[in-house]
């Protein structure tokens, strides 16, 4: 007669065949094999449940299988005041509200194709903006005061008549006229 190298119980064992309170003791004790067949027998009812729950194909297979590994960790914290599949239930509802919640948190809108050039990006078209400016600044710093005060408002604001007329107490006409005198002067003086 031969030997036997393996115990005759451990050989015998069909854990697929065994309940889930059989399942869930043999697995609490340090049983692999037991921990294994409850998450194959379980498997397809959780990817349901988080593909039901989710809609989203992907994020419900990350749920399904976060859900499955806190079956893992957590398995001693199930006391057995319920059904294993109640258990799991609320774990799967719970693992599948994280995971949207951490989606949302993360939700972004996509952003528009920027085609502008940058003005910033050139150094000496930056240079010479800056002395544009500064220079525009003297000539207008040279107008007449009403002149150049109507066209800073009207030019560099874009504020209308009616509101530069009020604002400085002169009649629309005589702003429209101040703006035309002051863009003249400063034509003449850039062009010096």
């Amino acid at each position: 007669m031969g030997r036997i190298t393996q115990p005759l119980r451990e050989r015998s064992l069909d854990y697929a065949s065994f309940s889930d309170p059989i399942l869930v003791t043999r697995a609490k004790d340090g049983d692999a094999r037991a921990l294994e067949a409850l998450c194959v027998r379980h498997a397809p009812r959780v990817e349901r449940l988080a593909r039901h729950l989710l809609r989203d194909p992907e994020d419900a297979r990350d749920a399904a299988q976060e859900a499955l590994a806190k079956v893992c960790v957590r398995l001693g914290q199930f006391r057995g005041e319920s059904q294993f599949s109640t258990w799991l239930h609320r774990l799967v509802v719970n693992t599948c509200k994280d995971v949207a919640q951490a989606k949302w948190s993360r939700r972004t809108e996509p952003l528009l194709e920027d085609t502008r050039v940058a003005r910033d990006g050139d150094p000496q078209r930056a240079l010479a903006e800056s002395e544009s400016r500064r220079e525009l600044g003297r000539c207008l710093a040279e107008l007449p005061e009403a002149q150049a005060t109507v066209v800073a408002l009207k030019d560099a604001f874009d504020v209308s008549f009616e509101e530069i007329a009020t604002a400085t107490g002169m009649p629309v006409g005589t702003a429209k006229c101040y703006a035309h005198r002051g863009r003249n002067g400063l034509r003449e003086k850039l062009s010096a």
